[in-house]
């Protein structure tokens, strides 16, 4: 696969693992090749996979209305490693896609092997609520 090289240290999920925690998550990822027009996951599903684009182009809809665009480099799915709620959104290939995938079951089995990265993982959950919680602040203010 060429193209955006899988760093698992620009997920906000994996931001406080060390080096050598990121390859062993690094080499749990699998590619996906996905056509152009193919939903990759359907708002109000329930999610089982983090995905990874390496190549190509998808488009991100809420509630029936385009949202966002994510390309190589970019990520979805992350929450869906922690929980098995239903998607808040539908990613959709605009273009022929690689992709790297992580199931919730490898991961569950890696924060088994791995009980390190558990802690890790709510320490970047907690940043990330944090961040969230000031956002929301500041909007309340304003």
């Amino acid at each position: 696969m060429a193209g955006a090289q899988f760093d698992p240290s620009r997920v906000w999920l994996f931001s406080e693992c060390s080096r050598s925690e990121l390859r062993t998550i690094g080499r749990k990822v699998r590619p996906l090749l996905v056509r152009a027009g193919t939903v990759v996951c359907d708002e109000g599903e329930v999610g089982q996979t983090f995905y990874f684009v390496v190549s190509g182009k998808a488009t991100v809809h809420q509630n029936g209305r385009k949202t966002a665009e994510i390309g190589p480099g970019g990520y979805f799915g992350e929450l869906a490693l922690l929980d098995r709620l239903p998607r808040s959104a539908t990613v959709k290939a605009a273009t022929d896609m690689e992709l790297l995938a992580l199931d919730q079951r490898t991961f569950n089995k890696l924060l088994k092997d791995s009980p390190s990265i558990v802690r890790k993982l709510l320490v970047a959950t907690a940043a990330r609520l944090r961040q969230a919680d000031a956002k929301a602040l500041k909007a309340a203010v304003h």
